[in-house]
């Protein structure tokens, strides 16, 4: 039922106005759009609720144009200190999509996931109604109300939080790779059977462990980002980042910071290749790293080593996965080094691969087995991502709370400088000043890899109280090199991976 209410605003961008022929009842107003500000709504609805509309129905539409694949709304009303009420639903041109009733004020749907109590599922374009309920309305009151629409928000293409989960630059700690009941996760019911693990369980491993953050990649599906959504908001320390595991015929990758569905059927002619996957991940905003590259591959594991029949465009990767699985660890350092040397400045990351949730005695799994640490300026999506796009990553692989390593290097004739994960310019006999930062690594032993390999001219550095800045000098010949640490305990045992800082040669 439409009430014969005061009538409603619309207001549309200038883009979409053409799109749109609206009923009688409603006054167009224009705002402009402004490119790269997510505050700035594509359309605003707004309206008044008079007394005489107590119990019953508001329905205002608005025209949605075609290429939309999510809707966010907020939504906001005055005359709350006098008991009015207005509560909030929508619908599609073909059918309901849910009601929040006055328990939200903001909320978002798409093709895959819904804020709780709407529905994801196409987006269909055309005649859309917001919907709004009058339970109270006092005889002499008026409400006015205010709507605004986004269409493909970016703050909610990219992860599932509206604000970042804690700020300030420092080392946040995550799990990169797990799966649960949306693939092949499976942990124990409470009766002890092995049973498809729920995303809240892994999520509820994941605090245990202490983690900041995890990306859910389940297997070429996008389902998880329906609970994921929910989930967020009571994880709020935690981060949840958008993942998924492109597992083809040739390899697999994971892809984060994306929830719009990509296609994963790479073939070897006549269609989709692995790099048109990887270009439309960049193009929604998102990175990708390569999974345990070196594994066993045919019937051993099928599709898990990393071998594609046609040639790939390395620069579409931002990160390798060079330390995978749990408590049984395989390193794809072979690999990543391999890329390295042919000038791919792929950020090394790590991941638990976790397939095997908590048990019923209490046990976590192999969440967070290895670590991935990551500088960031924020506990949010796009500062993660940002900081594994600039390398500011370190891989732990005892799942410490506080285990570090940084570098920094500094050409001492021209004072340039470069931390780990970034690129200093170096000419031929110009001495450069290394310092190996670690911490929480007491009786530990530094082993330096130039170019991929140890050197006897850089011998491994111990360190005593594990808090502590290991210096060193070594001579620039003009070429092109890369250096990296890695962090052996007491046992031998491999602790810690660094990323490497680039040396770039210049002539004078």
């Amino acid at each position: 039922m439409k009430a014969s209410a005061r009538p409603a605003r619309l207001r549309y961008s200038l883009p979409h106005l053409f799109r749109i022929a609206l009923a009688s009842l409603l006054c167009l107003v224009f705002i402009p759009r402004v490119n790269g500000q997510a505050s700035q709504p594509d359309l605003v609805l707004e309206g008044k609720v008079a007394g005489n509309q107590n119990k019953t129905y508001v329905e205002v539409p608005f025209e949605v144009p075609a290429k939309v694949h999510r809707i966010s709304v907020d939504f906001t009303y005055t005359g709350k200190d006098q008991k009015t009420a207005l509560d909030l639903g929508i619908a599609d041109p073909e059918r309901f999509r849910g009601a929040s009733g006055g328990n939200k004020t903001h909320f978002t749907l798409s093709e895959t996931d819904a804020t709780p109590s709407y529905l994801p599922g196409a987006m269909p374009k055309g005649r859309w109604k917001l919907l709004i309920s009058v339970p109270n309305i006092r005889p002499t009151e008026q409400s006015s109300y205010r709507a605004e629409i986004r269409f493909n928000s970016p703050l909610e293409e990219h992860g599932f939080a509206l604000a970042p989960l804690a700020t300030g630059m420092r080392w946040y700690r995550g799990d990169l790779h797990m799966h649960t009941a949306h693939s092949d996760g499976s942990c124990a019911s409470q009766s002890g059977k092995n049973v498809p693990c729920p995303v809240f369980v892994t999520a509820q491993s994941a605090v245990s462990r202490g983690l900041d953050f995890i990306a859910i990649t389940d297997h070429n599906t996008d389902s998880q980002y329906e609970a994921m959504r929910e989930l967020q908001p009571y994880f709020d320390h935690l981060l949840l980042v958008p993942g998924r595991e492109i597992t083809t015929f040739w390899g697999h990758f994971n892809i984060f910071g994306v929830t719009e569905y990509v296609d994963y059927r790479a073939v070897i002619q006549g269609g989709l290749d692995v790099n048109g996957i990887l270009r439309d991940v960049r193009q929604k905003g998102g990175i990708a790293s390569i999974n345990h590259a070196d594994s066993p591959g045919g019937e051993i594991c099928m599709g898990c080593a990393w071998e594609p029949p046609t040639a790939v465009d390395m620069s579409l990767f931002t990160g390798v996965e060079v330390i995978n699985g749990g408590r049984i660890l395989l390193s794809s350092a072979d690999f990543w080094d391999r890329q390295l040397s042919k000038g791919s400045k792929l950020t090394a990351i790590g991941g638990s691969d976790n397939h095997n949730g908590p048990s019923a005695a209490g046990g976590v799994g192999a969440i967070g087995w290895p670590t991935t640490v990551v500088e960031a300026t924020e506990l949010s999506v796009p500062a993660i991502l940002d900081g594994i796009r600039h390398g500011r990553v370190f891989i732990d692989l005892t799942a410490s709370h506080d285990r570090q390593i940084d570098i920094e290097a500094r050409d001492t004739k021209t004072q340039a400088t470069a931390r780990m994960g970034e690129t200093m310019q170096a000419a031929a006999g110009d001495p450069v000043a290394f310092q190996i930062h670690v911490a929480a690594c007491p009786r530990s032993t530094v082993h330096l890899f130039l170019d991929g390999g140890e050197r006897s001219a850089l011998p491994p550095l111990a360190t005593t109280f594990g808090d502590e800045a290991l210096a060193f000098q070594w001579t620039s010949d003009g070429q092109p090199h890369w250096l990296r640490a890695e962090v052996r305990d007491s046992n031998g045992s491999l602790a810690l991976v660094s990323n490497p800082i680039y040396i770039q040669p210049i002539t004078r």
